[in-house]
């Protein structure tokens, strides 16, 4: 099977329904590819980024206007065919005396592993041997097909956590957060693509046949990495190669008898099912100032440093992170990936797009070796000009630098409501944070909006806008508070402490600096009926 001259790739097609296409057909204007539709959802983002990357290496744009193009009018098929095909030999996926795609050709001692472990969170041998399967079990997977296959072994390529001993993490680090441009619409596979395609200047393109093991890693020599001084940087290796990366050594066996059957992964039955592969250590060994387009990254502010991968952290995706993967968050030295850069600053303007677009947010959270969860979250991403986008971007942060100050004190007061001493007990208590999140994120992307339409030549943001979020900062709270705390289990029924720690977080919270600056600029209190002071009701 070659992957781009062979139909492999599960689609949905706006009037035929479900089917499977080679990759150049991502362009055909008849009854056109509308989504994927692969079998998981890792498969799902994992594809759209192998896509991305074939695009990205043998059909970039040589400038803007020609990106602009094809933006509105696809390129015709036979072209785009004759393109990919340049180098279609790297892309041979069951090649048994030949490089094939993604996989180390020369390895003469391996281990021999179950198809399964192809799966970021199959359970590792330890696991299984001590029976500590439990959530992830054990033979739920042992026969795929080519297709799955494939998907499997890019989906873990490009993810590649740590692995033990010499087992290389991806070129991203493991478990990388990967940001996608998506249009505010319904549109075709094609243009969800393209809007993540950059232009040469951006990203050099493809140095020909003659240097093409300098992008793809298994057209020559594994760089094996067991010595020190045998890295793999930007420095000796092409820029593409972030698309491209091959941290881990795998060879997989192909049946030689023809065993049909169902795939365990999808469900079709093929007539050449795959249940093992081979695997060594010590590979490709990713290090130095990678940047990957699809992805945001942490800079140090010194330099000295190489940049930071964005991962998946616990707690899931939400607002509190909408700046540093939509904007910059240079407070923080997080940089939104580059095509969200592009976009935001230049193509946005350029399409003339009046609607929201989305930022689609996906990738692990990885405990080294163990998969903890898998997020996939959408934002929203404003179209701003140069003036409003630097607003915008200094007023977010005043928002969610409050909302971290609120969360962190809400935890605290929680926790010496629950116990007498409260620094002695141990555990997580997130998921109080978690709550005062996800029921303050409507609230936020409401106002966000709204501050997004302010008038680039208006340089004091809304009060009233400020108001209902100093409003909501001070409501939600100490409703949270009473929902944890008055309804579950307290240590001695002390409610004197109750009370105490509730007027603290009270004060605690109108006395951060981060609540006294989104005061300043809220609307002025007035006296109540009451002798309570009045506010702005939240929406």
């Amino acid at each position: 099977m070659n992957l781009i001259e062979d139909a492999w790739i599960p689609v949905i097609r706006a009037n035929s329904g479900k089917g499977l296409i080679s990759p150049w057909q991502i362009a055909e204007q008849e009854d056109p590819v509308m989504e994927l539709a692969a079998p998981r959802p890792d498969f799902q983002g994992a594809m759209y980024q192998f896509l991305i990357g074939l695009l990205q290496t043998g059909f970039a744009p040589e400038d803007q206007d020609e990106w602009l193009e094809y933006w509105n009018k696809p390129p015709d098929t036979d072209l785009l065919q004759a393109r990919l095909e340049l180098f279609a030999e790297a892309f041979d996926f069951d090649n048994p005396n030949g490089p094939a795609f993604m996989q180390d050709f020369a390895m003469p001692d391996s281990e021999t592993k179950g198809i399964a472990s192809l799966l970021i969170e199959a359970p590792g041998g330890k696991t299984v041997r001590e029976n500590l399967d439990h959530f992830v079990k054990r033979d739920v997977v042992n026969c795929i097909c080519k297709s799955c296959a494939a998907m499997a072994l890019f989906t873990l390529q490009t993810n590649a956590p740590s692995g033990g001993v010499g087992h290389r993490v991806g070129l991203r680090g493991g478990g990388p957060l990967t940001t996608l441009v998506l249009p505010p619409d319904r549109a075709s596979l094609w243009r969800m693509l393209w809007l993540n395609v950059l232009d040469n200047g951006d990203v050099l393109g493809y140095p020909g046949k003659e240097h093409q093991s300098t992008v793809f890693p298994w057209m020559g020599p594994t760089r094996v990495s067991d010595k020190k001084g045998s890295e793999t940087t930007p420095e000796n290796s092409h820029r593409l190669q972030a698309y491209w990366g091959m941290p881990r050594r795998i060879r997989i066996t192909f049946l030689d008898a023809n065993i049909d059957g169902d795939c365990d992964l999808c469900g079709s039955h093929a007539l050449q099912l795959i249940d093992k592969y081979r695997a060594r250590n010590y590979g490709v060994n990713y290090m130095g100032a990678w940047v990957h387009p699809l992805t945001p990254y942490h800079f140090d502010p010194k330099k000295e440093k190489p940049p930071l991968s964005m991962k998946g952290k616990e707690g899931g995706l939400g607002y509190r992170h909408w700046l540093g993967l939509t904007l910059a968050d240079d407070k923080n030295g997080n940089q939104a990936a580059l095509v969200v850069r592009r976009y935001t600053e230049q193509r946005a303007r350029e399409l003339r797009i009046q609607r929201t677009s989305r930022l689609w947010c996906f990738g692990f959270e990885m405990d080294n070796m163990k998969a903890r969860c898998w997020y996939d979250q959408a934002f929203p991403l404003f179209n701003l000009d140069p003036e409003q986008r630097k607003k915008l971007l200094l007023w977010a942060d005043e928002f969610i630098t409050a909302s971290q100050d609120v969360s962190n004190l809400l935890r605290k007061q929680v926790k010496a409501a629950w116990f007498r001493r409260p620094k002695d007990i141990k555990g997580d208590m997130n998921i109080i944070s978690m709550d005062f999140w996800q029921r303050s994120e409507p609230v936020f992307y409401r106002l966000l909006e709204q501050l997004s339409n302010v008038p680039k030549e208006q340089e004091i943001p809304p009060p009233e806008l400020y108001s209902v979020w100093k409003n909501a900062l001070l409501k939600m709270p100490l409703q949270l508070f009473d929902a944890w705390v008055l309804e579950a289990p307290i240590e001695d029924m002390d409610m004197k402490r109750v009370i105490a720690e509730r007027d603290g977080l009270i004060r605690l919270i109108n006395g951060c600096k981060s609540m006294k600056i989104i005061k300043a600029k809220a609307l002025p209190e007035k006296e109540g009926t009451n002798g309570t002071k009045s506010a702005v009701s939240i929406p």
